[in-house]
């Protein structure tokens, strides 16, 4: 079920202050009332709102101070509507400056009041949602294929999405576990709540301790995922990795259904669904005592396992298709037709990268490819099957075994993402599709002596 959106309105008068609560509560909101700025600070640490709606005018600091406050410690990720009688063109000026996102006059008309209520907020899941796919931006709206296997996995999510109990996804280094999470997001209850992805490259324990819980240490408050997700989809891409004391922190989030901020003192409740991921064997991990049975047993309520992609090859095509037309038009790039032969032979690839690897295959084709149809000669040369002939000449093969023209053109292909990420493994792994254990086997048997990147400070 969905949670209702929580307004905190702060206003000193109180005739106005219920009388907005009253105007809200009626359009189904959840709101609070904070009578200045020390109770706004309190209300708005006990429960992140959704929108705020700020009076200029307070008995012991006016809202435009309390506005600059709020926006220099978090960079004012709640939407915040500035209330006044005795406005000015200045004031509004400067609370647009800061961040606010409109300004409206008292005597409050309720329809304006309602319209830049709902406009806010809109604007706020618009962002929230933009923020979350930029990094995917190309994201299909649900798993691609016409195959059995993808028919039953599109069945089984829907199934599943009609139930609030935790997800375990499991499958391998990119075989679509993104999209699964999107999909079932997109078509359960909660649909209407945000879709909050925990970023996978925090910078240590207590980095993912913040990212996940938030903090409120040195007066500086941050809302983390936990709480972003309210209402809404909370996913944990990479399960496994956790460190074992945000593990235990987990743990009891999701036990008792509150959890405390990082240098906090008081529980902050939450409702949020979590799908949790991992390309990673369960059984070895907690074999190795590398994570906690409880805690595993506890997400694994309903699993939902994702085929690689050479158990459902027979969609290759299909995503070849996506891909092209996706990069085509999100880069404005000239689409490309991929030829049979040449689908054929996709078709028959392994493909150890399962679909994030098609993906950077015709990202790479569209982007160096000279135009016209991917002919069979074109993917081999893209797979590393054979060189790609000098310019003005005609392709004659290569004189190097299959393997050695492989292995050179692996070995070029993972030197230039190490370089181009600043020697980031982690980040070269989920940029070419393999796990990292995996990458750096990789590397030793080519050879290459990965750099390590510049440390965070």
């Amino acid at each position: 079920m969905n949670v209702s959106p929580h307004i905190l309105v702060v206003d000193d008068e109180p005739d106005i202050a219920l009388l907005v609560r009253d105007i809200l509560q009626d359009e189904g909101f959840t709101v609070s009332v904070a009578r200045d700025a020390a109770e706004a600070r309190e209300a708005r640490r006990a429960r992140r709102p959704d929108l705020i709606l700020l009076d200029i005018w307070l008995p012991d600091t006016d809202g435009i101070t309390l506005l600059e406050e709020w926006a220099h410690r978090s960079h004012l990720d709640t939407p915040v509507v500035m209330m006044s009688g005795h406005g000015t063109i200045e004031t509004a000026v400067e609370a647009t400056r800061l961040g606010a996102f409109d300004f409206i006059e008292k005597p409050l008309s309720t329809p304006k009041l309602l319209l830049s209520v709902h406009r806010a907020l809109e604007t706020a899941k618009l962002r929230q949602e933009n923020v979350g796919l930029r990094r995917e931006s190309d994201l299909p709206p649900e798993p691609i294929g016409r195959s059995q296997l993808m028919e039953e996995l599109r069945q089984r999510i829907r199934r599943i999405a009609q139930h609030d109990a935790p997800v375990l996804i499991t499958g391998e280094t990119g075989c679509g576990k993104d999209v699964c999470a999107h999909y079932l997001h997109a078509v359960s209850a909660r649909s209407g709540g945000p879709f909050v992805r925990m970023p996978v490259d925090a910078g240590g324990k207590r980095d993912t301790s913040v990212v996940l819980f938030g903090s409120e240490e040195r007066s500086e408050l941050v809302f983390g995922c936990l709480e972003q997700a309210n209402g809404g989809t909370l996913f944990l891409p990479n399960l496994l990795d956790l460190d074992p004391s945000v593990q235990s922190r987990l743990l009891g989030a999701l036990r008792q259904g509150a959890f405390l901020r990082i240098g906090g003192h008081e529980p902050v409740r939450f409702d949020a669904r979590v799908v949790a991921a991992t390309s990673r064997d369960p059984t070895a991990a907690l074999a190795a005592g590398e994570f906690r049975h409880d805690l595993f047993y506890h997400l694994n309520v309903l699993p939902l396992h994702v085929p690689a992609l050479r158990d459902h090859r027979e969609d290759v095509p299909e995503l070849l298709a996506f891909h092209m037309e996706s990069f085509a038009s999100r880069e404005s790039l000239g689409y490309r037709r991929f030829t049979v032969g040449a689908q054929n032979r996709l078709r028959n690839h392994d493909w150890p990268g399962n679909v994030l690897e098609l993906k950077n295959l015709v990202h790479r084709l569209v982007i160096l490819g000279g135009g016209g149809d991917i002919d069979q000669t074109e993917v081999e040369v893209a797979l590393g099957g054979i060189h790609e002939p000098a310019p003005g000449t005609r392709p004659q093969g290569s004189e190097l075994s299959l393997k050695e023209a492989r292995e050179q053109f692996e070995r070029e292909y993972l030197v230039h993402h190490i370089e181009a990420l600043g020697g980031n493994i982690s980040r070269v792994a989920a940029r070419v599709g393999l796990e990292r254990t995996h990458l750096y086997r990789k590397l030793k048997s080519l050879g290459i002596e990965p750099k390590r990147s510049p440390s965070k400070r």
